[in-house]
Formats: C-alpha cells, structure tokens, sequence
C-alpha cells in the first residue's frame, strides 16, 4: 500500500488524483492518501508519430531554468506536417517554430524550458495540429512531498495469551524528502520502533508485538503519522493487524495406574526404594493447544517441607510447541528408612485456565536381616574348654547393610561372635561363628545387640553353662529364660516395652525337644521387634543410655563409662592419668546377687575384686586398673560383670535363673605426655540429624567409618556454648569406643522432641585420639503436633436437594505435619441417615491430601446443620492422645418437578429402516437437582399389516435411562426414531424422581408427547398421455391399457423387509431368460400398430406422495444380471432367442432413473418400436429404493401390412349393474380398437345372443345394437349393448366375436342385476386418479385445467355445462381446435393463443333421450402457427412447381425416346396425366451433340430431375378429456333422485342425429385469450369452476328460478315476441328445436320469411325457464372472463346498485333455408359488437 501526503494544488489545471477519507474502526480516525506508484512514461502513436504523452520534471528549485526535450518520431510512409501551439502559462516555453515537418523515419527533438516561481504543482501542454487530426502533450512539474510504502494487513503468528508474539514487516520511503513517523495503535498490539526518520528511497524493517491478555480475535488499525522531517506530521496511513489468541493448555501424562489416581489428577509412583538408593522415572508434560506453551514446575504449596530433599526434578522451566511434549524426569532419594513421601508438583502456565498438580509418591525400606535362630545354647562344657556355634545372618532386602554386634570379643566376655561387624550385600547370606569360654564355673546369658544402619537392631540370646571339678552349676536352659519374663523384660527394658516380652505359657506343656523350638522361636520374636517404642520410654535420661549395651535395670553400674588419660571436658583441664577408676555397682531388685567380672588375660583392663555377693538394694565398688603394657597406643574393652539371682522356692531349693549382665565401657591410651596422638581420618555420615514428631523418645542410626591404618578412638565432649541440661536431652550410643583400623562403628542418637528445642539445633561434638580432633553433629528436635487442614475453612455447603436424592461434593483433607496419621470420620448415629462419606478412616502421610466424597440426603424440606467429627492419631503410636476436628455441614431439602419446553414433538416422517434424533429438552425450574428415570409408552395408529413383520417395537430408544438434572438448567434428553414398520407413532415421555438407593419415588408423570411417522419411499401415477402412434387413444383407454390402477395399488403397497433392505435391486440370476422371482407383477400393454408404423410412446407421470425423497430405477436384462450362458453353450443362437435379443431394442425408457422430492412430479417416456412384426414381451423392473420392487412385462403387438386385427384390450368385461325391474335398461358399450391399417370388418355371434335369450325366458337378456360393422384404421368403435338382467344374480356370457379374413376372439361378459334400492345404489364409476395438480408433460404446448369431467347422474335430454381452461405453455402461438360430438358443445370451437395465454372454454353436454352410460373422448387439436404456415407456403410453392412441370420438359439425346415425366411425388393427380403427351405436342429431332456438352446436360439433368415431395403438413399435438355420464330416463330419474330432478334444465325435443348447429354469433368470443396472471391464474380456475358448479347445483337457487318463472313478465324481451321478420335466433346455450322458442313452420314447409305469421294462444306472459338458465350462464361466464383477466376482484366488496332492467339483445340473420350454416363474414358480427354485448348483458344481469 502506498501513501503520500498530498503536495500543492497545480497551477494552471486540476490535480491529477484526489485523496479519498477512509475512517477506521480505532479509536481516532485515520486519513489514507493512496495512489498508483507513476509508472514509467511510455511511447505512444499519434497521427502515425511516435512520441510520449508527457514530459514531468520532478527534481527542480523556484527561480531556475530546466530544459527537457520532446521527440517526434515518424514511423509512417508519408511526409507529416504539423502546426505546433506553444504552452500557455509564461512557465513552460519552446523555442522551435510554429510549424514543423517530420519525413518517415526521422526524428524531431523539441526543446521545453520550465522555469518556476514558487514551489508548487504546475500544468500545462503542447498541442499539435496536423491534417488528419491533432493530440497533445501533456507538461507537468510536480512538487515531492513525504510518500510512504506499508502492507495493507499484518498477519500475527497464533499467540497464547500473557505471551508474546512478532510479526516483522517492511516500511519504505517512496520520496525523496527526510520522513519522519510515528505509530500509534492499541493494545494488544504494539510497534517497534514507534518513530524515527527515514532517508530519501530507504527502507526499514519494522516489528509489531503482541501481546494478547484475552483468547480472542483481534483485528484493529494502527495509524502511522508521517511528514516533512522538522514539519508537521498532518499525513496519515494505516495498517491493519490481525492476531489470534488462544488459552495455552498442558496436560501431565504419567505411568500411573488407575488405583494411583484417587486424588483426580496423575500419579508418578515410584514404588519403594531402599535409603540411600535413588529411583528415577519420567512424566510427559503435553500441549494439546495450537500454541506454544511457557511452563514452570513448583511444589504446591500449603505442604510441610520434606526432610531433606527427597524428590528431584531436573525440568524448571520450558516450552512446548504445539501438539508437543517435553519428557521431565524425577529422582527420587529417600533419607529416612520405613517412611512414605508424598509430594506435589504443580505446572504453572502463564495464561492457562487450569492449573495440573502430579502426585509424587514413594516409600523407603530400611534393610531387612534376620538370623537362622535367635538363640544359642551352648549347654554344659567344663572348664578351660571352648564351644563354637554357626548361625546364618541374611539380607533379604535389595539394599547393601551395614551391621556391627555391640560385644567385646577380645576376651572381656565369654561370648565372642565373628565377624564382629561387616557389610552384607543384598539378597545374600553370612554365616557367624559363636564361641563360648567360659573363666569360671557358672550360668552364663547374654542379649547380644545387632546395631543395623538405618534399621532397627536385632538381638541374639547366648546361653551356656561352665562346670569344674569342683563347681557344678544348674544347666542353663531355653526354658529359663521363658519362665522369667520379668527378668528378661529387665534386660531389655530400656530396648523393648515390658509387655512386648510376653511368651506362650501353653508352650510349656509341650514335649522337651517342641518346647524348646517354641520357647527360642518366642525369644527370637522378642529380639526381632524394633526397640523404637521402647526406646521411646518417657523419662529416659542420659544414664539410662549405657542400657543399650547393658540393658538391665535390676543391677546399675556407674559409671558406665571409664575413660583413661583423656580430657573430659574443655572447661576442666585436668587428665584421667589414674591407672584405676572406681565402679559402683548397686543392686535395685528384692534378691541376692553374686557379681562376677569376666577378666581377660592379656587385657590391660582388670577388675578387682573379680567377684562378690551383693544384698538387694546394697551397693558394691570394685576397682578397675588400667597397666598397659605398651606405650603409645590405645586401648578399649567392655567390661562383663554377670550378676547371679539367689530365689529359694518353695521346695526350699534355689531357682534357677538366667544372670544379669552389666556392661561398663572403658578406653585408655599409653601416650607420653608431649607424644603427638595419631592424626584421625574418618567420616561421619550423616552429620546433620532431624528429629521430628510427637514428645515421644526417637533414634536415628548414624555411620563413623576409620579410614586410616591406626585404631580410632571416639568420645563424647560436650559442648560449652549450650546448655548442659539441653545438650544432655540428646544421647549419642556408645559414647566412647575404639574402631579398628577399616573398620565403622555405628553410632546411635536418641532424643525426644521438645517445644523449647533451638530453632538452630543441637550440637553434638565428637572427640578423636584423645587430641583436638572433633566433629560435630547437629541435632534438630522439633516438636510437632498432629495438623489436619479442612478445605473450605471448616465448612461444607450442599446446594438444595430434592427429597429422598442423595447429592454429592467433594471435601479435601490434608496432612500438614511430618508425622503420618490416621483418621476416622465420626457421624452422629442420628444424622448417618442425612450425610455419609468415602472413604471413612484411611491414613495420610506427611503432606498428603486426600478427597473425600460427601453425600447429603435430606428426609424433609428444610434446612439441616450438622457437625460431624474427624478423629486423628498418628500412625506409629495409637494409643496416643488423639485429637478432634468438626466439620459444619449445611444443606437443605426441597422438591422439584420436570417439565418439558414444549408439549407436543413433532419428528415428521422418517423412512423405515433409518433413524432420526432429536433432543427433549427437559427443564427444572426448581431451586434443587433432580435424579430422575425416564420411561416411553408407545402407539401405533394407521398401522398397515404385512405378514412378514415381526411383531412391533417400541421405535423410540432413548441414549440414556435417566440422569440428574440440575436446578434451574435443562437436560438435553437424546431420543432416536427408528421405525420398523409404516405407521403413525405416538409415544409418551414419562419420568420418575429416584432415591439414593435408586428406589422409585412417585409413580411416572408424563412430560411431553412425540410423534413421528415410518413411512417407505413411495410414488404413483398421477397422470398419462400417449403420443406417436397412439396419439388418438382416450385418456381412459391408455390408464387401462397400462394398468395404471394396479401399478398405483403396487407402489403404495408397504415392501416386503427384503425389498426394504436393498436399496438398488437385488440380482435375479436365473438359469431361463426371462424368468423372474419377484412378487410383484403386472403387464404393461403398448396396444397394436402397423408394421413401420410411427412408435407408440406413453409418458408418465410419477408423482411422490410421501413426505421423503425418493429414487427409482428402470433396469432392462442386461442391468438385471440375467445369466445367458446357456445361450453361449451353442455356436449359433436358435430363433426364439435370436428374437428375445431384439425385444430389447424395441423398447425403451427414458430416463432409466431418477429421483423425486417430496411433493415433485417427474414424466417417464415409454416407447416401443413397431420394425418388428409379431408380440413382443420384455421384463422390465422398477426398484424404489428402499422400497417396493415391480415387474413390468412390457406387452407390445406389431401388426403385419394389410392384415386386419382387432386389438382387445381385455376379453373380459363387466358392465355396469342394473337394477331389476326398471323401465328402460341404459346403453353400454365395449370399445374395438383397429390396430392394423386396413378396415377391419367385424360381426357379433348373434347365435350366441338368441341362445342366450332362449335361455333365459325368451327375454333380451343382451341386445348388441350394432353386431356388424366396419372399425378404420388406427381408430375405435364401440360395440353397444343393453343388459336387461332378469334375475338380482350375477350374469356371465361368453360372445364371439368374428373378424372377416381374420380370427375370432371371445370375450367374456359379465353382469349383474340388483333387486331394490336397500342395496347400494351403483354410481357410475370413473378413472381413479389421484388428487394430484396437473402439470404440462414434455413436449405438450398446451394444457388443459382438468382432463376428466363427470357429470354423475343426469336425466335424458337434460343439459348440464362446465368450464375449463385451455393455456398455452409453449413459446410459440398455437392454434386449437376442438373435435367434437353430437351431444358436447365447446365454445370457443377453435382459435389462436399466444404464449402463456389462457382462454376459458365452455362444455355443454346434452343428453339424449334414451338412457345411456357415456364414456366421451373429446379431442383438442393443438398445432404450431408458423409451422402450419410455413407448410401452407410450402404447399403453395409446390403446387404451382407442379403446374409449371406439367408444362415444361427437357429434351435430351439420351432420353428422346422416353415419355416425359413430371418429377412429382407419386399420387398426385399431375402424374397420371404425365404418362401420355398433351394434345398438339411432339417429339423433335435434334442433332447431334457433342460429348462435353452432353456430359454437362447430363448433370444439368440430373440435378434437375429430382422428385419434390407434396409437403406434409404438420401433426397436431392431442389433448384428450374424457366426459362420463349416466342418462335416466324422468320417471327413472325422479324414482332415484328425487332431489335433483328439479335442478336440471332439460330440452324435452329429442337431441337430432345431425350434428346440431353452432352458431357462430355466440356470446362468446371465439379465440380470445385471457391475460396472464402467473400463480394466481390457476387458483382462479378451481375457484371460479366450483363456484358455477355450486351454484347451478343449489336446491334453493333452482326453486327460485321456478318461482321467478311464474311471476308476471315485467318485460318483454324482443327475442320472443318480435312482430317484424326475420324470424330471430336464439341466445347461445338454446338449441333451434327448444320448444319454447320453437316458431312452427307453414304448411308450406318453409321455416321463416314473410308467410303467415303463427297463431300464438293468448296466455299470461312469463319468461321461459330456458331463457333463464341461458341469461344465467352467459352472465356468469362472463364474470368469469373478467375474473381471469384481473378486471373484476372477486373477493372485493362492491356496492349493490339497483339492477338495469333493460336487456341488450342482438338478433341476426339466419338464412333457414339455405342447406350451408355457416356464417358469412356480411353476416358475422364484429369484435367490438359481441365486447359491448358481453358487457351489458352482464350488467343488465
């Protein structure tokens, strides 16, 4: 688009264009100044001179001089001259003279000077005159001014909305001035850069920005302002940008199973993973929009943070194209054993309206290590021997574990296990060594402790007994140890809760080897439990911690550590330099201990005294000694000190029991002071310790690894900057130790959350070797209370709900503390019945959520408030304090009801077989939702049987059975028609409200009523016309010659389910040509023609009655598969089947097939060839679709030359029953049709006539009025019979009929007689047509308003009238003439008509005056004006060409001898006379002539000697109407009707022979056509024809005409009583023999002239009955005309005037003597006279 600023206005013209506003649609208007880019100026031609049509300077300054040249070229062949005018403004000057002269060829320059003023526009122009002509050159100087170049439209990329998209488009600089611009748009949309200068011609690259914040269709203006740089910017263009956004949409795709998606969204499970493992997996984020989508991944917040960072995503942010997806991945890293994380990620799309959230799971397993058998027993050894034992310790986890036993093997003990500690591989097992050497004769027990990392330790019970020569303890046994529970519970009191040690008493009863096996497999459960409940023992403190390793509470040690030359505390500098320690040893339980110390030989740790006796409740010291032997080492032991019980039972004997074991931790190192210690290098893992959860006592497990080749030592150090009491809360198990070189210590912290912990945490500092060299390990202990968030603040609303309908919402809770919980719902028992929800009781892990579904159920109408409770506890700990929340619940009952929008459905006709839908809309106005179930009750009206149906069902099926319907809304009901059968369908919609359980809560209450219908594609014959040769066949005759009647009552029949089922025919293989199985047959007769005669072509006219289209189809053999192989089994064809391939090509159809709308008529043509002589059959099948499925045998009979034949249509005839006992039987007849082309002579049997009268009493039973007589060719007689039945019974009659030089056909007569008038009284009966309008067939040029007139029942000599309508429906002027009998008259006979003309036409039947059955065939003649006159010119030119042959001839060498010929068709009356020569006329010789100029005469001859044809005129296109009747006589006639006697108009003088008289001064006017009133016509026609036949048939309106009769003549019409000669003729309507006007003729016989006058008997004067019904039908048919041509309105309301009783009578000669009738253009009256006459009569009227 180009866009300029408009520069100065031109001086001295116009400017050349002019700018145009165009007002945009932005927010301020925007001025567009567009033109055409100044092409370049080419060379143009004028006068034969080559030369430019303007010369334009566009760089120039005011006040210069600039010089252009114009160049004349000639590029003719002759000299121009031509006389130059110069410009006429003094700015524009040439210097060249006024007349110049160019030779052809050369070249003329003219120099033109411009020399400006001022800066502005300027015009001018040089005109050149030369002798042909002149033209001009146009000068122009223009003015540059800014001028810019910018696309009409920019197109947007498709955008998300809140994103960005760029569109970049070209900005240029057309002049060559500095421009500058400036944009201004509006939102969303933004221009980048908004302004600048551009230099002359440049051209910049400019970027539009949207930024959409709705998802809309955006189109608006952005206007550039631009000028002169330094001026203002007053120029304006547009440029119109275009965007689309869209909501940006991401869907989550994981491998999640359905279980997994219980809180709605996506679920990435990752199953569990052992701790330290890490798991990852993958989740599909999705973009199913048409844009690209920004995205962020974020925790959903409202959680509690996890400890640590257990879920990892690698994905923060991204895009995705669309219809993309980008794959993220999530790393699980579990950190705590036999936990479940829970976390969510959600994905943030800036613009999208949903928002995803994806569910992380996992849990995390701790190692799993179980041991072959928990207990060892060692039995009895003696002393100074040693016994070993193999157990298996497995790994049944998929995790590598660490493990470590917590015993002293190097001696202080008398159990040893091996390997002490290790790492064992998952799924694997290690077998350990157990040895036992015992020091001293006693009962050793022991619960040896299995630290696992990050799992729960296990314990393993050692027993043994030591006997000496001297000493012989009790044996130890398994069974011991159960029989004191309470012993053991003290061992591990402090590890397991006190009832958790419980064993089977029934296990006792047991045999000795099964008890044993019971009792260690209880014992090895008690040892395999988690000490983490007991661990959690409230009350614990700091001394308690050495009960991991001596977990007794009977016997205490303190201290229980003992360190050696180490720093116990920073702030105290003093050293352990000791070489003993003292240990108090005290006995807290009720009986007598002996303590026993286990001393290791080579050990630098001794005890002394080794052993003393201890009373309950008494306390002992012994003293330790520390005496290495080496210096600079380290050393640590664990010293066993076994405490022995003393029970005397009851038989005064000690009880065995199993001992105490009491541990005392000691380390030591033999450094000399200044010796540096070694340098430590280990690692602690974890260093950072969490403890979160209930004040309840916890433990996590930590690993100290020694990777140096040098022992480690560690202790405890506390710490200076914390509180002691609070650094004392937290335990580390052991405190001291010394771990070999490669070897780990696993390190146990126990503590017990607390509200007044550090928010920073706890530090725990480790000392290594004695030296400076620490670690710290920082302890969070938070203390949490159980925390349950309820969405909703609390409260949930139900919306109003239907009474007995349950309704539902959804309720999240959420876990937000770390401590998993379970929780149960508690509903009061009184509301269970109103509210209830799912799931119940569950558990929620930390930072878990849960959706739950709340169903309400309200009784009653009204408002209910509930409060159910939510009881939580934590999962590890049930028996803790459980905490209470209440949720308000608030809902209310209503009722409701349904109802449909509209009553009554209407689906119209469907065929059967298909299906029609249609949606119910069904509306609650209520305030609740209704749950409803919907039922359909069906009726079937008008249903038509067919055997082959199943019984009916119900052909309504709806898409759903019922369904909830919210308050104040609509629910679409689908409902889907699929008809069976044809019938109308009624089905009523019915629905009941449910209940919750889906119960029935009312009886059904009907909604609404639809209807439809199943109809077949049907079609009918609503009309037929035959033409070519069996053009003259009545209308009557050819419906039942193509068995019209039976081919209607086959297509409107219902098709069988296999005819239905088809939709093109089924394939009809058979092994017989033409045999057919099809059902439906009936034979299509073509009647009899000559042989070569014209075809027989019949059109008809199908008509689709239904409601749906329809498609047929003709299929000749061929398309119907018929097999012929038994035709190809033979070389040659024999001649029955040589003939039935020719059948085929006699006839045909067209079209073949077609389709009809509903209401749409549509002519097939048949037509059949007469090349062929003989009867010819085809089948032909015509499928319906989806319908009816027909054979028509197409029968056609071509009759040889010269051979007479009479074609029956049937040889079987009923006539028209008679009543018995009547006076005169009626007149029948039976039609004979010649279908040869000779006469056909044909006689009646009248043998079988008197045999038949013989029989029957002597008495005429039928009488055949004309048995003899001659039948034309190609036309129809009738044979006439009276039946005189005797008997009320049926009559059949068998009656030859011979046909001279021909056969004999017999035709079968049947007739019957009825007694009295109770019987039906048989009307006469006529074609059944259907009530279908006419339409004009193919190549019709007129039509006809009706094709069928019935009188019904009239009596003899009676006269009955109708009118109809005649229009031309061709383009070209047709001209009509009537064929007509002695008793029908039409008025106008003949005449022209004009295109689309109309003209009312007239019928008058008069009856004769014997009773007789009519069937009339009335024939109008319809042939082409110009080509009737073009055949009469041709008619012309021929006859005087055959006068003119008569009289010339050609003479020529070749044919001297030979008579002369008249080159005429043959049978012209010229011919005949040719074959002799005129009178007076002889041959002459000639001579000779050459050769040449015979040759020439010869083809001069035999062109001219060629015969001219007579012209043939031209063939009259037939109408037919068919007129029935049935004449009685009057006594007859009144006996029968007697209502309808009195309304006929009778003539009592007999109806002539001849053809009576028309008259040609009728009232009427003879071929005047009627105007064209385009639809309105046709409505006219029907109304105006049952309005006169209404009329005339009205009882009243005939009673007055009677009573008007005999009222005194108030007139004297001249008709009648006229004085002066000529005697008058009568009105149109009245016959020369009425009676009433009747004027008798002389004796002389003459019928008029100046004779004696008639004598007339004086009598009152009245107007004769006849005159009134003449008066009356001429006056309304003129009304009639009038209403036709548009002049008169009949629905109008006119103004009564008193009627003008003068009537206008024209009287005219008539020459009645004369033999000739006919009127004499002297005597015819004018079309002006018979216009005025028309109009006053009927005014007088």
């Amino acid at each position: 688009m180009l866009a300029e600023s408009e520069g100065p206005k031109p001086i001295g013209s116009e400017a050349l264009w002019k700018s145009s506003i165009i007002v945009n649609n932005t927010k301020h208007p925007v001025t567009r100044h567009q033109h055409k880019r100044r092409a370049p100026i080419q060379r143009s031609c004028f006068l034969g001179l080559e030369t430019k049509p303007e010369l334009l300077w566009e760089d120039w300054d005011e006040g210069g001089e600039f010089t252009k040249s114009l160049t004349l070229k000639n590029i003719g062949l002759k000299l121009q001259k031509l006389q130059l005018r110069p410009p006429v403004t003094k700015f524009f000057s040439i210097s060249s003279s006024r007349n110049v002269a160019v030779s052809p060829g050369t070249t003329l320059s003219i120099p033109v000077t411009f020399k400006p003023e001022e800066k502005c526009k300027y015009e001018d122009s040089i005109e050149f005159q030369g002798k042909d002509g002149s033209f001009q050159v146009s000068l122009q100087a223009v003015v540059p001014y800014p001028a810019l170049e910018v696309p009409d439209t920019v197109l947007l990329p498709l955008c998300a909305v809140h994103q960005t998209a760029c569109a970049p488009f070209l900005l240029k600089n057309l002049s060559k001035l500095h421009t500058y611009f400036h944009w201004e748009c509006s939102e969303p949309f933004q221009v980048s850069p908004e302004e600048g200068v551009l230099k002359p011609s440049q051209e910049i690259q400019l970027t539009v920005v949207f930024q959409p914040q709705l998802a809309l269709l955006y189109n608006k203006m952005a206007a550039c302002r631009f000028g002169e740089e330094g001026e203002k910017a007053d120029c304006c263009v547009a440029v119109r940008l275009q965007g689309v956004a869209k909501y940006p949409c991401l869907q989550l795709r994981s491998p999640s199973s359905k279980a997994d998606q219980q809180h709605g969204g996506p679920v990435l499970n990752f199953g569990s993973v052992a701790v330290g493992q890490s798991v990852q997996k993958c989740f599909d984020i999705c973009n199913p929009s048409h844009v690209t989508a920004f995205f962020s991944l974020a925790r959903l917040s409202g959680g509690v943070p996890l400890l640590g960072c257990q879920f990892v995503c690698e994905v923060g942010s991204n895009r995705v194209a669309p219809g993309g997806s980008i794959t993220a991945k999530v790393t699980f890293v579990p950190t705590v054993a036999d936990s479940v994380s829970v976390e969510y990620l959600t994905v943030e799309c800036k613009g999208a309206l949903n928002q995803t959230v994806l569910k992380l799971i996992g849990n995390s397993t701790g190692p799993k290590l179980s041991f072959s058998s928990s207990l060892v027993d060692f039995g009895c050894i003696e002393l100074g021997t040693t016994a070993s034992r193999i157990i298996e310790m497995t790994n049944s986890s998929c995790v590598q574990t660490t493990y470590q036993w917590d015993l002293d093997c190097a001696g202080h003990s008398v159990f040893s296990i091996q390997p002490q500690s290790g790492t064992l591989a998952a799924k694997s097992c290690l077998t350990l060594t157990v040895c036992y050497r015992p020091t001293v004769p006693f009962a050793h027990h022991r619960s040896v402790p299995c630290f696992v990392l990050h799992g729960a330790p296990l314990f393993l019970d050692l027993i043994g007994t030591c006997h000496s020569d001297l000493e012989k303890p009790a044996l130890l046994t398994p069974e011991h140890l159960a029989e004191c529970p309470e012993d053991r519970s003290d061992i591990v009191s402090v590890l397991l809760p006190s009832n958790s040690t419980q064993l089977d008493p029934q296990a006792f009863g047991l045999p000795a080897d099964e008890k044993a096996s019971r009792q260690s497999d209880n014992i090895s459960i008690a040892r395999s439990m988690t000490p983490k409940e007991d661990a959690d023992r409230p009350g614990s403190t700091e001394a308690d911690s050495s009960a991991l390793s001596s977990p007794s509470t009977r016997v205490s040690a303190v201290p229980s550590e003992l360190l050696f030359n180490h720093v116990t505390s920073p702030w105290s500098r003093s050293t352990s330099s000791a070489a003993s320690q003292g240990v108090a040893i005290t006995n807290n339980s009720a009986v007598k201990v002996t303590l026993m110390w286990t001393n290791a030989p080579d050990s630098p740790f001794s005890v002394s005294p080794s052993t003393r006796e201890l009373s309950p409740l008494k306390c002992t010291s012994f003293r330790v000694t520390y005496s290495p032997k080496e210096v600079n080492t380290f050393h640590a032991a664990q010293l066993e000190c076994l405490a022995r019980q003393h029970r005397p039972s009851w038989k005064n004997e000690e009880e065995i029991s199993p001992p105490w074991c009491v541990i005392v931790r000691v380390i030591g190192h033999s450094f000399e002071r200044g010796k540096e210690h070694f340098s430590p290098h280990f690692s602690l893992e974890p260093n950072k310790v969490v403890f979160t959860g209930l004040d309840v006592r916890s433990y996590q497990t930590l690993l100290l690894r020694n990777h140096c080749e040098r022992p480690l030592t560690f202790c405890r150090n506390l710490n200076e900057s914390f509180d002691p009491h609070l650094e004392a809360s937290v335990s580390v198990v052991p405190r001291c130790g010394l771990i070999p070189p490669g070897a780990h210590q696993i390190l146990t912290v126990i503590t017990t959350p607390k509200e007044d912990s550090p928010a920073e945490g706890i530090e725990l500092r480790l000392q290594f070797n004695c030296s400076n060299y620490t670690k710290e390990i920082r302890v969070f202990s938070i203390l949490e209370k159980m925390n349950v968030s309820l969405s909703g603040e609390g409260t949930l609303y139900f919306q109003d709900t239907f009474v007995g309908s349950p309704t539902h919402q959804t309720h999240i809770i959420r876990n937000i503390c770390h401590i998993p919980l379970g929780f149960q719902w508690n509903i009061h028992y009184s509301d269970r019945h109103l509210i209830s929800v799912q799931p119940e009781a569950g558990e929620l892990q930390a930072n878990e959520f849960a959706q739950q579904k709340w169903s309400f159920n309200p009784k009653e109408e009204k408002t209910y408030v509930l409060e159910p409770v939510l009881i939580i506890w934590p999962i590890q700990n049930p028996n803790y304090n459980k905490s209470i929340l209440t949720l308000k619940v608030t809902g209310k009952g209503a009722k409701g009801f349904i109802q449909a929008i509209k009553e009554v459905l209407e689906l119209g006709d469907t065929m059967v077989g298909r299906a029609q839908s249609i949606d119910v809309p069904l509306v609650n106005n209520s305030t609740c939702s209704i749950s409803f179930s919907v039922s359909v009750e069906q009726t079937l009206q008008d249903e038509q049987f067919h055997p082959d149906l199943p019984p009916a069902a119900i052909a309504l099926q709806l898409d759903c059975e019922g369904g909830t319907v919210a308050s104040h809304s609509t629910f679409m009901l689908r409902a889907t028609f699929r008809p069976d059968r044809q019938a109308h369908y009624r089905w009523t919609i019915s629905y009941q409200t449910l209940s919750c359980s889906g119960a029935l809560l009312c009886p059904p209450q009907a909604v609404c009523e639809v209807r439809g219908k199943g109809v077949f594609p049907t079609m009918q014959v609503s009309d037929v016309c035959s033409g070519g040769g069996a053009a003259w066949l009545s209308k009557s005759y050819v419906w039942e010659l193509l068995s019209v009647d039976r081919l209607n009552t086959q297509l409107l029949s219902i098709p069988s389910p296999v005819e239905h089922a088809y939709r093109s025919p089924r394939s009809h293989r058979m092994a017989k040509y033409p045999a057919l199985l099809i059902k439906a047959m009936l034979d299509v007769n073509f009647s009899a023609a000559p042989l070569n005669s014209e075809p027989s072509t019949f059109a008809l006219v199908f008509y689709n009655p239904g409601s749906i289209p329809v498609e047929w189809t003709f299929l000749f053999p061929d398309d119907q598969q018929v097999e012929f192989k038994h035709w190809s089994q033979r070389e040659e064809l024999c001649h029955n089947e040589f003939e039935q391939m020719q059948v085929v090509e006699l006839f045909s159809v067209s079209p073949l097939s077609g389709t009809m709308l509903s209401g749409q008529q549509k002519a097939v043509q048949f037509s059949y060839s007469h090349v062929v002589a003989g009867t010819h059959q085809l089948p032909i099948i015509l499928k319906i679709s989806h319908g009816r499925e027909i054979l028509l045998n197409f029968q056609g009979v071509t009759v040889e030359q010269d051979r007479p034949h009479l074609y029956f249509l049937s040889r079987h005839h009923v006539f028209t029953p008679i009543m018995i006992g009547g006076l005169t039987p009626p007149l029948q007849t039976y039609d004979l049709y010649n279908g040869g082309d000779v006469p056909v002579r044909y006689e009646v049997d009248a043998g079988v006539l008197s045999q038949l009268q013989e029989s029957n009493f002597n008495q005429p039973l039928l009488c055949c009025l004309n048995p003899e007589g001659v039948v034309l060719p190609g036309k129809m007689a009738k044979l006439e019979f009276i039946f005189s039945p005797l008997e009320a019974k049926m009559y059949t009659m068998d009656i030859p009929i011979h046909v001279r030089h021909g056969e004999t056909t017999v035709v079968r007569f049947d007739g019957s007689g009825f007694d009295t008038l109770r019987d039906v009284f048989p009307l006469i009966e006529t074609k059944p047509a259907p009530p279908v309008r006419k339409i004009p067939l193919p190549g019709q040029s007129g039509f006809l308003s009706t094709d069928s007139i019935s009188l019904g029942e009239i009596p003899v000599c009676s006269h009955s009238s109708r009118v109809f309508f005649l229009t031309n429906v061709s383009l070209k002027e047709i001209l009509y003439k009537w064929c007509l009998t002695q008793v029908i008259r039409i008025q106008p006979k003949q005449g022209l008509l004009r295109p689309g003309e109309s003209i009312i036409c007239v019928m008058t039947f008069m009856a004769s005056d014997f009773p007789m059955i009519y069937h009339l065939d009335i024939i109008c003649q319809l042939t082409e004006q110009a080509a009737l006159a073009q055949y009469s010119d041709s008619l012309r030119r021929w006859e005087q060409e055959r006068e003119q042959q008569q009289n010339e001839f050609t003479i020529t060498e070749r044919d001297l001898a030979e008579n002369r010929k008249v080159p005429v068709a043959q049978g012209c009356a010229a011919a005949a006379q040719a074959k002799e020569p005129p009178a007076g006329k002889h041959k002459v010789t000639l001579p000779p002539i050459c050769s040449r100029v015979a040759r020439a005469e010869q083809r001069a001859q035999s062109e001219a000697v060629k015969v001219w044809k007579r012209p043939t005129a031209p063939q009259p296109t037939l109408l037919h109407v068919e007129v029935t009747a049935r004449s009685y006589q009057s006594q007859e006639y009144r006996r029968y009707f007697p209502n309808h006697f009195n309304n006929r108009f009778r003539c009592f003088q007999q109806i002539k022979p001849l053809r009576p008289k028309i008259l040609s001064d009728t009232l009427l006017q003879e071929g005047r056509p009627l105007q064209t009133l385009g639809p309105e016509r046709h409505f006219l026609e029907h109304v105006i024809t049952s309005l006169i036949r209404s009329i005339l048939d009205d009882v009243a309106f005939s009673q007055s005409l009677l009573t008007l009769a005999s009222k005194p003549l108030f007139y004297k019409p001249k008709v009648i009583f006229s004085t002066t000669p000529p005697i008058p003729q009568p009105l149109i309507g009245l016959d020369e023999t009425n009676p009433d006007l009747h004027v008798r003729s002389d004796s002389s016989g003459t019928a008029g002239g100046y004779g004696t006058r008639p004598k007339i008997a004086p009598r009152p004067e009245h107007i004769p009955v006849g005159v009134f019904n003449d008066i009356l039908l001429n006056t309304l048919q003129n009304v009639m005309m009038e209403a036709a041509r548009g002049d008169l309105d009949l629905i109008e309301h006119h103004r009564v005037s008193s009627p003008n009783v003068s009537i206008r009578s024209r009287r005219y000669p008539n020459a009645k003597g004369k033999k000739d009738d006919k009127e004499t253009p002297q005597n015819k009256p004018t079309h002006a006279e018979l216009s005025s006459e028309h109009h006053t009569e009927t005014s007088s009227i």
